[in-house]
C-alpha cells in the first residue's frame, strides 16, 4: 500500500511521534510511507526510515487560502496515488476534505482528544473509517455528533515502542551526564513531558512540587517539553507561579529532548497531570515501560494503565493535594517493576497492525 499521512507539523508531541513510529514500521512491512507535514525538526527520521516527507502548508488556519492549499493538496494525492489518506488532525482533514472530494481516495480520520462539539472537529468523524484513540474518545463522538455510524470508528490505544524504551538498553553515561548539566545530583525527581501547554496542567504540577518539598527536601519537578511562540508568555507565567512558591531552584524547565528513554530513566517518579485523559497518554506507556512510575489524571469511563500502589497513582483533574500525597506516597514506598504491567494493547506492534487492518478495510 501507499499510505500518505497529513498532520501540521514534525516538531514534538504525542502526535508528531505517533506519526514517525508508523512511518517506520509500515516500511518495515514493505510499504510506501509518505507524510505531508509544514516541517519541523523530526522531518530526518521519516526520511531515515525511508519514507518520503513532502513540506506543505497543513498547518495554517487562515480560512482565505483553503482553495489555494486545498488544489495544490488535489494535485499532490493524484500525482502520488495512494491508497489511504490519513488525516491526524483538524486543519490536515479539512483539506483533505476539499482536494479529495472529485478522487475519494480511501480517507481515515485519527481523533487523538475531545475537541471542542462544533462544525470545524465535526471533520474528524468524516473518515471512511475514524481511529479513536481510547473508548472515551469514542463514546464522545458518539454522544455529541447525531447520526454517526458507530461502524466506521475503531478504538486504536496509542502503543510503546518496547524495544526502544527498554530499561535494559539505557545509555547509562547519557543519563548521568544529563543528571549533572540539571544539576540534579542526589535528588528526588519527579518529571513531567510535554509540550509547554495549559492541556498539560504544569500549574497543579508546580504546586504539588511546592507541597512536598519540606517533606522531600531534595525534591525536584523537571518539565521536558518545548515551547511554541505562541506559548510563551503561558511559560513566563509558569516561571512566575515557581518563584512565587519559592520553587525557582527546584522547578527545573529542560527544554525539548529527544533521547526520551534516557529521560525517563533520569525520573524516579512520572507524572501526567493533563486535564484529558492523561492515564492513556504516550507518556504513560513509555514511563511505565521504562520502570518508572506513573501518577496520572483519569476520565470517567477510561480505561486505566495505572493501578494505584501497583505501578503508580490516578489522581483527580487539577487536584494539588491528591498529586503531592501521591507523590511523597511513591517517595516513602519507591515502585520498580512497572514494565510487566503495559497491557500488550498499548504496544507499538498492536497499534501498528491494527491500523493496518482498518486500512485493509478500504481496500
Amino acid at each position: 500500500m501507499k499510505i500518505i499521512q497529513l498532520l501540521p507539523e514534525l516538531n514534538e508531541g504525542g502526535v508528531e511521534r505517533g506519526v514517525v513510529e508508523l512511518n517506520r514500521e509500515f516500511v518495515k512491512r514493505g510499504h510506501s510511507s509518505v507524510v505531508v507535514s509544514s516541517g519541523g525538526k523530526m522531518v530526518p527520521l521519516i526520511t531515515e526510515a525511508g519514507g518520503q516527507h513532502i513540506t506543505f502548508n497543513v498547518c495554517s488556519k487562515n480560512p482565505f487560502t483553503v482553495p489555494f492549499r486545498s488544489y495544490g493538496l488535489q494535485r499532490l494525492f493524484d500525482e502520488l496515488q495512494p491508497d489511504i489518506i490519513h488525516a491526524r488532525s483538524r486543519v490536515p482533514a479539512w483539506l483533505c476534505h476539499f482536494a479529495n472530494k472529485n478522487s475519494r481516495y480511501p480517507f481515515v480520520t485519527t481523533v487523538h482528544g475531545m475537541n471542542s462539539v462544533n462544525r470545524y472537529s465535526r471533520i474528524m468523524t468524516t473518515g471512511d473509517r475514524v481511529i479513536c484513540v481510547s473508548e472515551v474518545i469514542k463514546a464522545y463522538l458518539l454522544k455529541n455528533y447525531a447520526g454517526l455510524d458507530q461502524d466506521r470508528l475503531h478504538v486504536i490505544q496509542r502503543g510503546v515502542d518496547m524495544q526502544l524504551f527498554d530499561p535494559e538498553r539505557v545509555d547509562q553515561d547519557y543519563v548521568e551526564d544529563l543528571r549533572n548539566s540539571l544539576n540534579l545530583k542526589d535528588t528526588f525527581i519527579v518529571g513531567s513531558v510535554g509540550r509547554i501547554t495549559y492541556l498539560k496542567d504544569y500549574e497543579t504540577f508546580i504546586a504539588a512540587i511546592a507541597k512536598c518539598a519540606e517533606a522531600i527536601p531534595n525534591i525536584r519537578g523537571v518539565i521536558v517539553g518545548g515551547v511554541r511562540e505562541d506559548k510563551e508568555d503561558y511559560l513566563v507565567g509558569l516561571k512566575r507561579l515557581s518563584a512565587s512558591l519559592g520553587m525557582e531552584e527546584r522547578i527545573i524547565f529542560a527544554g525539548s529532548h529527544t533521547r526520551m528513554p534516557e529521560i525517563y530513566s533520569l525520573f524516579d517518579v512520572m507524572v501526567n497531570a493533563s486535564l484529558k485523559m492523561g492515564n492513556v497518554g504516550r507518556t504513560v506507556t513509555e514511563g511505565l515501560a521504562m520502570n518508572t512510575p506513573v501518577i496520572a489524571t483519569t476520565f470517567e469511563g477510561l480505561r486505566n494503565l495505572v493501578v494505584d500502589g501497583v505501578n503508580g497513582y490516578v489522581i483527580n483533574n487539577q487536584d494539588v493535594e491528591d498529586l503531592a500525597q501521591s507523590i511523597k506516597k511513591l517517595h516513602a514506598t519507591p515502585i520498580r517493576e512497572t514494565r510487566l504491567t503495559v497491557d500488550p494493547t498499548f504496544t507499538l506492534d498492536a497499534m501498528v497492525e491494527d491500523t493496518l487492518n482498518i486500512y485493509g478495510l478500504l481496500q
